[in-house]
């Protein structure tokens, strides 16, 4: 049996991180079964379906430039892999490479198509208790503000949160990056999070266009 054409493939999303947050980078590292990023270095992040061929384009990447895998995941339809360096130089040439290979450009990816984009003001400490039962960051407190995000492809939720983290002081409290569906949760002051909207929604209009260098 021959292997699937790589031009073949459908691009779901394609993101850059010029420069990984603290927050952002600490919560990619304690999701990570890989090698951790760190606060300050560059990510490129990739969802395609079907989902196993992320080994084959994180081999072409690995072999190719000089960079290290973060993510590796194959969900039931789709997969999604991670490559960071402080170079960032090597993450945009990991980036190329992999489009390359798929036959696509930055702009081939599909736009972002939102499901929720919600701000709740002021939620109560019982509120608070519960999404802390399930969060993957920073807690949530009684009285923040609190901003959720929901949207396909996942793999936009990474660009999302590290737009806002350094738009504002947040707190990101979750980010769900792989799936059907991609998943944030912001929490913190009223205005905090209405800067940092402002930013998440910058970010997803701009989705599909090609960093400087790509």
């Amino acid at each position: 049996m021959s292997p699937t054409s790589l031009t073949s493939v459908e691009l779901r999303g394609a993101v850059h991180l010029d420069q990984m947050q603290p927050q952002y980078a600490a919560i990619s590292a304690m999701k990570s079964d890989g090698y951790f990023p760190v606060e300050g270095e560059s990510a490129f992040w990739l969802e395609v379906r079907p989902g196993i061929v992320v080994n084959r384009l994180l081999d072409i990447a690995l072999k190719r430039c000089d960079v290290a895998p973060g993510a590796l995941m194959t969900e039931r339809h789709f997969g999604s892999l991670e490559v960071h360096s402080s170079d960032q130089g090597q993450v945009l040439a990991a980036g190329r490479e992999i489009l390359s290979a798929l036959g696509r450009r930055w702009e081939d990816q599909p736009a972002p198509e939102v499901h929720t984009d919600e701000v709740i003001r002021k939620i109560t400490p019982h509120h608070a208790t519960l999404l802390n039962q399930a969060r993957g960051g920073m807690l949530v407190l009684g009285d923040d503000t609190l901003y959720t995000l929901e949207v396909s492809p996942a793999v936009h939720v990474v660009r999302c949160a590290n737009e806002a983290e350094k738009a504002a002081p947040i707190r990101i409290a979750s980010m769900r990056t792989a799936g059907a569906v991609g998943r944030l949760r912001l929490c913190g002051s009223d205005a905090e999070i209405d800067e940092a909207v402002r930013a998440v929604r910058r970010a997803l209009e701009t989705a599909r266009d090609a960093p400087t260098g790509a």
